[in-house]
């Protein structure tokens, strides 16, 4: 599997790692700790040189009960970054987080080069259209409702049964529009309980039926550090255990935290299967 990314094809067929990078004051892991130029470039240089193919960048906390912003807000925080970022690394591939079709446009006319929305255009009825028309990859993720109501929104009948209808509609309205290239997140921690997100994790060979390109996004997450009695700053052993179950269920990307232990991840993951 293949994904064009402004005009470099990326393969999949080896997994790949997402950098995070929030621009946010409130983001539940590293909510503030990049407040300034020389802190983003210091830790999307470090990202890279660790071995990112992907920096997502994101400028509206999804954390459960996340303020909401304006749109407005959102574009003053994030097009200063995105445009700090092209110019200070020119071969950077790097993806939006954002559920706003106007983010998404201002932002690949600056450069980047992909979208990542965790509502799959649920959000913003323009959203599918736009990315379409801007013939870029879009990673569309589950969620139920809003950050703000996700969490009360859990019930299914069969998880994975339920999340694979919702993807099939939003696929089929993405081809509609002409869309190439899809990439799809389960949305670990986004309207699901800490038990259903690991009766997920262990179903989610299941996709496989929409043969398109995985991405998980466990990263220091609350099943994580609920489960192990902990707190997100000392989840990373535990992100590290379950990012390697996800490769062995055919994962294409992890989102992540901490790429060097990703990367970590995929060489061993690779080896083991070499």
């Amino acid at each position: 599997m293949t994904i064009n990314c402004k005009g470099n094809r990326i393969d999949l067929s080896t997994p790949k790692v997402m950098g995070i990078l929030n621009v946010t004051p409130d983001s539940f892991y590293d909510g503030g700790l990049y407040k300034n130029e020389a802190a983003i470039l210091k830790q999307v240089k470090k990202m890279l040189d660790e071995g990112a193919t992907f920096i997502d960048v994101g400028a509206y906390s999804s954390k459960p009960n996340a303020e909401t912003i304006s749109e407005i807000e959102e574009l003053q925080r994030i097009l200063p970054i995105v445009e700090l970022l092209t110019s200070n690394f020119s071969n950077i591939v790097l993806s939006i987080d954002t559920f706003r079709s106007e983010v998404a446009k201002q932002c690949i006319g600056l450069g980047a080069a992909l979208i990542n929305d965790i509502s799959a255009g649920s959000l913003d009825s323009k959203m599918i259209e736009t990315v379409a028309s801007l013939g870029v990859p879009y990673i569309m993720m589950h969620m139920r409702g809003t950050p703000q109501t996700m969490q009360q929104e859990t019930h299914y009948e069969n998880i994975l049964k339920d999340i694979l209808l919702y993807f099939s509609k939003r696929i089929a309205e993405a081809r509609r529009y002409g869309m190439k290239d899809i990439i799809i997140d389960p949305g670990f921690g986004f309207g699901k309980t800490l038990k259903q997100n690991f009766e997920l994790l262990k179903s989610i060979e299941g996709f496989k039926i929409v043969d398109l390109p995985l991405l998980i996004g466990m990263s220091r997450k609350s099943m994580i550090y609920k489960t192990l009695n902990t707190t997100p700053m000392e989840a990373l052993n535990g992100t590290t255990a379950l990012n390697m179950i996800a490769l062995q269920k055919d994962a294409s990307i992890l989102r992540v935290h901490d790429v060097k232990e990703a990367m970590e991840c995929v060489k061993l993951y690779r080896q083991l299967n070499a």
